[in-house]
This record gives C-alpha cells, structure tokens and sequence, in this order.
C-alpha cells in the first residue's frame, strides 16, 4: 500500500477541518479568511487528483481509523465511484468559492466567516462519504452533511429561511432515521457485514420479499436523492444563498443522496439480486413519477432557482432509474449522470445568483431582454440547459444516452418513454429563459437602468464551469472510463 496516498485519503477529509480554524481567526480579515479557504480547497483538490491517479494505477487505498466494536468500523477505502464523487467535489469547492466572494461581497452578506466554515465542514463530510468502506462510516458523514449545511440554508436569518431550515432538516434527519437506519440495522443482521463488496453481502439463499423491503426502506430512507414523496426540503433549502444552492444543492447534497443510492444497490445488493427483487419494479416507477411529476411543477414556477430545483428533483431520478435498472448501460449512465449533472446544474445555479446580483430579479418573467446587458451569463445558462436537456455539444447527451439503452436493455419501454419525455419537459421550462432574453424586447429593462455582467470571480466561475459542460461532450473518457470502472468493480455477472 502507498503510504503517502493513505495519508492523502485521510487529508481529503482532514484538511477542510484544519481550515476552519485559520477561517474563524482570519474572520475579521475578508482578503486572508478567503485565503485560507483558497489555500485549503487548493490542497485538497491535489489530494483528489493524486489519488484518482492511484486508482488509475491500480493502487489499493484505505485507512482505518477506529473500531467501535468488533465488526463496526470508522473505516475509509478508495473505489471507482467514490473517486467520481470526489473528483466532482475537489475540483468545484475552488470554483464554487471563487464565485461566492464575487456574489456574497456584492449582496454584502451577513455572517460570511460562518458560511465559509460551514462550507468547510460540508466538503469534509462529503469526501467522507465518498471514501467510507462501509454503511457504518457513511450513514456517520451523511449525518455530518446535513447537521452542517443547516446554517447554510438558514444563512439569512429571515422567518422565510428558518422555516426552510426547519422543512430541510426534518425530512432529511426523520428519513434517516425512521428508514435508513433500520434498513443499515436490518442489512447488518441478516447479512452479518456493512462493508462495501463487489456482487453485494447478502447470502445467495437470502429472502428474495425480505431483501425488497430493505431496498425499499434504502431507497426512501436515502433522503437526499429527494424521491417523491421526500422531496419538498430541495425546493425549501432554495432560500439559501446562491452559492449554497449551487454546490451543496446542486452538487454536494443532492449528489450524497444518488452516490449513496447507487452505492447501496452496487455493493450491498448487487446488481444480480436487484434485479430479482420484487419491489425494484415499484422503485422504479416510483422514481420514473418523480422524474415527470417534477419536471410538469418546474414549468410552472416563475422563481427561477425554484424551477431549478424541481428541474434537480427531476434529474436525481434520472440517477436513481439508471441505478435500479440493474443492467450495464444503466449504472454507467448514472455514474456518468453524476458528473454531467453536476457542473450543467450548478451552472445554471451560478447564473441566477448572477443575476440577482446584476440585474436584481429572480422571477423569469422579469428577464425578457436581459441577455443584451448580460451576454455572457445567458449564453452560459443557454450552455448548461443543453447539458440538462442531453443534447450535442454538451457532455449531458452521453448520460443520457446511456440510460435510454439502459431502459431499452431492461426492456422499460415506459420509463424509456418517461426519459425522452422529460427531456422534452427539460426543453420547455429550460430553453425559453435565455431565448426570451436574447430574443425579446417586452419587459426589458429600461435603458437608463444600470445592469451588467456579474463581479469577475463570479463570471470566471460560470465561464470555468461552462466550459467543462462542453469539453465532457468532447473528451467524455475520463468520466466514462470511471464509470466503467464502477460496473467492473460491481461484480455482476456481465462486468467485463
């Protein structure tokens, strides 16, 4: 084992939480507070691409840290589908923090050194998820997640924001808690393990009806992936700030939730017992209404980061299909849709938190002609909603692409059908918004009215992650190639 990568592995969660002390002492110092912020995300981000290099090599990571009981560890182990969701993590906590001094100095946001702190405490949390080698490890750092992103979506203060806190966190700590802890309890007796493990831990002569209640209890207890009917404290957590909104809602959180999901069907069930389970079936459909329920209630908000996050309610679906479809095509598509969805998404958040800045609106039907005074933000968001969409040349059409084969190997002509209908969905809440403000004049602002770009740190965060929605359409390999890696570490009977 390569002991400086161990060491890595255990800095990628370690050093958010040395930063937070240099972050609260430097409080008083804006320009050295973000510094060391900077500094910590940088070393991070060098961390998570040293060990993605080691995976590539070959390498086997882990660390343990602590046994509570015999059987039950703090352990943390490195595998192709925790290296995607750390990638994704490490390289947009920089971006994510860039755009939030452009955006939380010109909104002149209260309480700035606690954000940053929290968002440290986030990010620790979540390379924590997705390094932990076991139920025990991650349902810990879950919990993590949630506890620390509370002041976030809280950040205002206002009774708004409070009572969005409140929805927030009683959805995500009573699902946890009714659901996913017992399903971690149940799966721990009946299979007599917690560890991650390719083809699954259950015995080969396991209850096919018993093992489809835990999935089921897995599925709806998993919060995060905001599967109706568990899904309002998205749309509720939208009275954060932007940039909370876009990396902890459009990434960070909602990413927990479906990495977790498709974590627990990989290596607890396995792929070859999902697809004999006879609540899959219902999973399925489940997660196929809130792929269509999600995108008809997005069409008719006006407030755009509301759109934005029944449209993320839509996509985690997307994520959560591609996981139970059980087949080759689908755990790549959904691995795949980790990534493509991630920088698309937060694109599109970092482009309405511009323009509140700028321009000062958040309702749609408030930005006809916006994109005359603000070209770069629209183009931008016009970018990101092809990537949504899945259409050339933005890197959201190979995820896409995989799970419709995924439904077709499968033989789900309906949630094929679902699919291609929610990208048609995706083509109409979506498009009309930077067309409308390119392309019409009525309601625009007047002349006199000074509106410009977003603060530059902001605008070279929007451009960096517009950029990589279309360099994946171009050089996809590096996130195909983990994902593939994800299917060959499963252990199913097909996996090359």
């Amino acid at each position: 084992m390569n002991m400086s990568l161990t060491l890595m592995l255990q800095l990628t969660i370690l050093l958010p939480l040395i930063a937070i002390a240099g972050i609260v002492a430097a409080g008083a110092k804006p320009n050295l507070r973000e510094a060391v912020t900077f500094v910590a995300t940088a070393l991070v981000l060098f961390c998570v691409v040293n060990l993605y290099q080691g995976v590539l090599n070959g390498e086997v990571i882990e660390v343990h840290w602590w046994e509570v009981i015999p059987g039950l560890s703090l352990s943390f182990s490195i595998e192709p589908l925790g290296m995607l969701f750390a990638l994704i993590a490490g390289i947009l906590w920089p971006v994510t923090t860039l755009y939030a001094i452009g955006y939380m100095r010109s909104h002149e946001e209260e309480n700035q050194t606690r954000f940053y702190a929290c968002f440290a405490i986030a990010i620790s949390a979540v390379m924590g998820i997705a390094f932990a080698e076991n139920l025990f490890t991650l349902f810990i750092f879950y919990e993590v997640l949630t506890l620390s992103t509370y002041p976030l979506v809280t950040h205002a203060g206002t009774e708004k924001a409070k009572k969005g806190g409140r929805i927030y966190l009683g959805i995500l700590l009573s699902t946890s808690v009714l659901f996913f802890l017992l399903a971690i309890i149940s799966t721990g007796y009946i299979a007599g393990s917690l560890d991650f493990s390719a083809g699954g831990i259950f015995p080969a002569d396991v209850d096919k009806t018993l093992a489809g209640v835990l999935l089921v209890l897995f599925i709806l207890g998993i919060g995060k992936a905001a599967i109706m009917p568990f899904h309002r404290w998205l749309p509720a957590a939208m009275v954060a700030p932007t940039p909370v909104s876009a990396l902890l809602h459009a990434v960070a959180v909602v990413k927990a939730g479906v990495f977790t999901v498709l974590k627990v069907c990989v290596f607890i069930f396995g792929i070859d017992l999902l697809a004999e389970l006879p609540s899959t079936q219902f999973l399925l459909y489940l997660a196929g209404f809130s792929v269509l329920f999600a995108s008809l209630i997005a069409m008719r908000q006006d407030n755009l980061k509301a759109r934005l996050a029944y449209s993320t309610v839509s996509q985690l679906g997307y994520i959560t299909i591609g996981a139970l479809l059980a087949n080759a095509s689908g755990i790549i598509g959904s691995a795949m849709h980790i990534g493509t969805h991630a920088f698309g998404k937060i694109t599109l958040f970092f482009c309405a938190g511009a323009i509140l800045v700028a321009a000062h609106k958040s309702n749609i039907s408030d930005m006809r002609g916006l994109g005359k005074k603000m070209p770069i933000t629209m183009a931008a968001f016009f970018i990101a909603s092809l990537s949504i969409i899945g259409v050339p040349p933005t890197g959201g059409t190979w995820s896409k692409w995989y799970l419709v084969m995924g439904t077709l190997e499968a033989e789900q002509l309906i949630l094929m059908s679902i699919l291609m209908l929610s990208s048609l969905l995706n083509i109409a809440y979506l498009l009309p918004i930077p067309l409308r403000a390119f392309f019409s004049n009525n309601g625009a602002s007047s002349p006199d009215e000074t509106v410009h770009e977003a603060p530059l740190p902001s605008l070279i965060a929007i451009c960096f992650t517009t950029t990589i929605c279309l360099v994946m359409f171009i050089y996809p390999q590096p996130l195909y190639e983990l994902a593939l890696a994800v299917l060959d570490a499963s252990g199913a009977a097909y996996a090359q």
